[in-house]
C-alpha cells in the first residue's frame, strides 16, 4: 500500500504535463502493393469504394485489386478491340463521379486500325465484373502515327470528362496539328458525358471561334501521357512529353480555359525554331518545371499527395522520367516552384526495383501509387519505417545504496519479437521496485531522485504491475508483455511507431526514514 500511495504522490498529474514539438517527418520509402500485372498503364479508384484500386493492362485488360489482393478475373477484357504496344493499347480510365449509383465508367484506347477512341461501359450486377458491351462511343480521334497517343483521361472536378491526346506522333509534329484548332491532335479535350452526342459542355471556351473545334478546350499540347486534378484544389497539372530537349510539367490554375501551352513553338521553354506560332508570344503558356535529356528523355506524371497518412506531404506533386527511372518532387504555391527533391534514392525499395515507370496514382484515401511496366509493379509511397532501439535520458540520483540507479534493456523493441525485458540496476538490496511508462519526457526533482517520465492528454502514465522486489545485488527486471491487455489495448498500448519512455520508481530511505527515489530513463522506439 505504501509503493502506491508515495508513487502515486510521485507522479500526480503527470496527464496534465503535454508533449513539446511533434518529431520531425521521417525519411519515404516505398512498399510492393502489388504485382503480376501485365505492362500496366495506369492505376485510378472508383468513386466512394475505398477497398478497391483499378488497374489497366496495355493489351486490353482492366484489373482489379481489392483489399490488396490482385483478382484473377479482369473487370473488363476489350483486347481484342485494341492495337497494343509502344505508346498504343489501353491508356486511360475514369469512373463517372456518380459511379456508385450509375455504375458508369469511361475507358480511352488504340483500337485496331490505330486511332485513339474514349468509349463507355457499365458494371454488371457483379461490381468485380463489367458488362461486356459498349454502351457508346464519347470521342473517336483518328492518328497521324503511331507513337503521341496521349490517352488519358480523368473527371475534373466540374464532373466533366477530360481526354488528352499526343500531336498525332514522328516528330516535330510534321503535319502541325497541335497549334490547328481544326485538328483534335495535340490538344486537351473536354465533354460532358451526361448530355446527348456530341457531348460538348455548354461553357467550352472555343463555342464561338469558328477557327478552333468544340471540344477543345487547351491547345499547344505535344504528347500529354499522363495528366491530374489536385482534388483539392482542382488545379490541373500536365506531364507532357517533350521532343529530343525538353521535359515539362504544366500547372493550370482550376477554372482557366482556351489556354496554349506553346507546342510545336516552344519545347518547355525553348523556342524550337519550328512553324505555326511565335515563340516568343505572350499568349503561350510557359511550364512551372521542365529538365533537360541529361536528366531522362520521357516524363511520366505525376499525381499530388492528398492522403491523411503522411500529412507533411500534403500538396506534393510527384512524377518520373521512363527513361532514367528518376522520381522528382515538387511543390508549388501559383507563383513559384518549392522543395523540388530527387525522390530517386529515397523511394527505392528494400528489394526489388522501381523502373519503366508508366504512371502515377492514387486511390480513394489519396495515398499515392507508382505504377511500373517493369516487372508489372505497383509501388505505393510511404513513410520509412523508423528504426526501432532504446536510448537513455535523464539523470539519477544517489540513495542509501550510495550509487544512482540505472535503467538499461534486454532483448528487442519489435513488438513481434515480443521479448522486451526492462531492468535496473543500483536499488537497495531487497527493496521494492515498480516500473511505469509515458509518452512524455520531464526531469522534475522528486523524493531523492528526479521523475523523468509523464503522461499526455492521450496517454497516461502507466504502470508495470506487479512491483519486483530486488535481491542482494539491488537488481530488478520485468518483461513488457505485448500480447498483455495492459500493452496491447486501451491507454497503456504499446504498438509499432510509438516511442515510449521508462523509468523504476524503487522504495528508499535518507538515515532511516523512508522515502523514494528513480532510477534514470529510457526511451523506446518500438517498430513492428
Amino acid at each position: 500500500m505504501m509503493l502506491r500511495t508515495l508513487l502515486a504522490t510521485a507522479v500526480a498529474g503527470l496527464g496534465l504535463l503535454t508533449a513539446g514539438s511533434a518529431a520531425a517527418q521521417a525519411p519515404l520509402t516505398t512498399e510492393l502493393f502489388v504485382s503480376g500485372l501485365q505492362n500496366p498503364t495506369d492505376l485510378t479508384f472508383a468513386p466512394g469504394d475505398p477497398s478497391r484500386i483499378f488497374v489497366i493492362e496495355q493489351a486490353g485488360r482492366v484489373r482489379v485489386v481489392e483489399n490488396g489482393t490482385l483478382l484473377a478475373t479482369p473487370f473488363l477484357n476489350i483486347n481484342p478491340e485494341v492495337a497494343s504496344g509502344g505508346e498504343r493499347g489501353l491508356l486511360g480510365l475514369a469512373f463517372h463521379p456518380d459511379y456508385a449509383n450509375n455504375g458508369r465508367f469511361f475507358v480511352s484506347y488504340t483500337n485496331n486500325s490505330g486511332n485513339s477512341r474514349v468509349a463507355e461501359y457499365t458494371v454488371s450486377s457483379n461490381p468485380n465484373i463489367a458488362n461486356p458491351t459498349r454502351v457508346q462511343f464519347i470521342s473517336q480521334v483518328n492518328q497521324d502515327f503511331s507513337n503521341h497517343n496521349g490517352g488519358c483521361i480523368k473527371f475534373g472536378p466540374d464532373g466533366k470528362l477530360y481526354f488528352g491526346l499526343g500531336d498525332g506522333g514522328s516528330g516535330n509534329d510534321p503535319n502541325g496539328r497541335a497549334q490547328n484548332g481544326q485538328s483534335l491532335l495535340g490538344k486537351m479535350l473536354r465533354y460532358d458525358v451526361d448530355i446527348a452526342a456530341p457531348f460538348i459542355p455548354a461553357d467550352n471556351p472555343f463555342l464561338s471561334n469558328g477557327s478552333v473545334r468544340n471540344e477543345i478546350y487547351h491547345l499547344g499540347l505535344r504528347n500529354p501521357w499522363r495528366f491530374t486534378f489536385d482534388r483539392t484544389t482542382g488545379d490541373m497539372w500536365i506531364a507532357d512529353v517533350g521532343q529530343n530537349q525538353r521535359e515539362e510539367v504544366d500547372f493550370i490554375p482550376a477554372g482557366q480555359a482556351g489556354l496554349n501551352l506553346g507546342w510545336r513553338c516552344k519545347e518547355g521553354t525553348r523556342c524550337t525554331g519550328l512553324s505555326g506560332c511565335s515563340c516568343t508570344s505572350t499568349t503561350l503558356l510557359d511550364p512551372i518545371q521542365e529538365y533537360n535529356h541529361g536528366q531522362g528523355c520521357s516524363i511520366t506524371g505525376g499525381m499530388i499527395y492528398r492522403g491523411n497518412a503522411i500529412p507533411s506531404l500534403q500538396g506534393t506533386y510527384f512524377y518520373a522520367d521512363y527513361c532514367s527511372n528518376k522520381i522528382w518532387s515538387i511543390e508549388y504555391d501559383g507563383s513559384s516552384v518549392q522543395n523540388f527533391t530527387d525522390r530517386t534514392i529515397e523511394l527505392r525499395p528494400t528489394s526489388g526495383f522501381i523502373s519503366s515507370i508508366s504512371s502515377f496514382g492514387e486511390d480513394h484515401d489519396g495515398e499515392v501509387y507508382i505504377v511500373t511496366q517493369s516487372g508489372g509493379r505497383i509501388w505505393k509511397i510511404i513513410e520509412e519505417p523508423p528504426a526501432c532501439g532504446f536510448t537513455s535520458y535523464c539523470s539519477s540520483n544517489p540513495g542509501s545504496s550510495g550509487a544512482a540507479a540505472q535503467i538499461a534493456a534486454t532483448g528487442s523493441a519489435s513488438i513481434a519479437t515480443n521479448n522486451f525485458v526492462i531492468a535496473a540496476s543500483g536499488l537497495p538490496p531487497f527493496t521494492v521496485g515498480l516500473f511505469f511508462y509515458g509518452p512524455e519526457q520531464t526531469q522534475i526533482s522528486s523524493g531523492l531522485g528526479n521523475l523523468c517520465v509523464v503522461g499526455n492528454s492521450q496517454m497516461p502514465a502507466v504502470r508495470l504491475y506487479p512491483a519486483v522486489q530486488a535481491g542482494i545485488l539491488g537488481s530488478v527486471a520485468r518483461a513488457v508483455d505485448f500480447n498483455d491487455p495492459n500493452q496491447s489495448t486501451g491507454p497503456g498500448a504499446i504498438l509499432p511507431g510509438m516511442t515510449l519512455n521508462f523509468q523504476c520508481y524503487f522504495r528508499d530511505n535518507v538515515s532511516g526514514v523512508p522515502t523514494f527515489n528513480f532510477s534514470n530513463a529510457m526511451s523506446v522506439l518500438f517498430c513492428p
